[in-house]
């Protein structure tokens, strides 16, 4: 039994999630359920239940939190009857990793798909980095993001280093126009940093279509305080639809 709990407990390790499938089709049930409490007890990447960054953590002060309530709440909304229905803003889920894949739907090196995080969630922890959450209005095809930036993230001596903020102004509108459209690819990014952004201040991404035309979407984007009453950068930026398939490399 110890050596079958080892030999399982590897699998898990080497293929992450995918043991679960694999397992189910050599031990069919009654060892089914056996091999799904495994896997739940297990952390992520193991776990089937990923932890999910967008929702509120220790490390977010007054301001995040005030911005995460205010679009948050407009998720639902209460009827005249009491009940609540979907609202026009959505909290979209992020997680720290993506499902990499080689030509032809071949799983990468173990190595590599065992390590491999999100740029902006490759940071154990919490308030160090990126601290952000996106939500997402689909009738006003408008996209915002509240951003907390942490002390790894300084640049010039107590400010945001502009690295930064190009990464979190191409995963904003990046999410938004991939929300409108489907896969994309960022063609072209143009950033003008208009005033520096203290360490620690959360400010507020907010990202507005500008044009369809074809595959090409263009979309603008400033970053503001957030009361919104001091402008730290503007930028545009386009986007080429792509085929699941060219993502794969297949």
């Amino acid at each position: 039994m110890a050596r079958s709990l080892v030999r399982t407990s590897s699998v898990f390790r080497s293929i992450g999630p995918l043991a679960l499938r694999w397992a189910q089709l050599i031990h069919p049930s009654p060892n089914s359920s056996f091999i799904r409490t495994m896997v739940q007890a297990l952390p992520w990447p193991f776990s089937s239940q990923p932890r999910d960054f967008s929702f509120p953590n220790s490390s977010w002060g007054p301001e995040m939190m005030e911005l995460y309530e205010r679009y948050n709440s407009q998720c639902e909304v209460e009827t005249e009857g009491g009940r609540t229905k979907r609202g026009p803003w959505r909290r979209l889920p992020s997680y720290n990793r993506s499902l990499k894949f080689a030509t032809g739907g071949v799983y990468l090196s173990k190595i590599i798909q065992s390590k491999a995080r999100l740029f902006t969630r490759n940071c154990k922890v919490q308030g160090a980095a990126f601290e952000y959450v996106i939500f997402i209005n689909k009738e006003q095809q408008k996209c915002v993001c509240a951003l907390q930036a942490g002390h790894l993230l300084e640049g010039p001596p107590g400010h945001v280093h502009g690295g930064a903020i190009a990464t979190m102004i191409d995963s904003v509108t990046g999410t938004h126009a991939t929300y409108l459209t489907g896969p994309v690819m960022t063609a072209n990014l143009n950033i003008n940093y208009r005033s520096p952004i203290p360490l620690g201040s959360t400010v507020l991404l907010e990202s507005s279509l500008s044009k369809k035309e074809g595959r090409k979407i263009s979309v603008s984007c400033k970053v503001t305080s957030s009361d919104g009453s001091k402008i730290y950068t503007e930028a545009t930026g386009l986007f080429l639809s792509v085929s699941v398939s060219h993502l794969l490399g297949v």
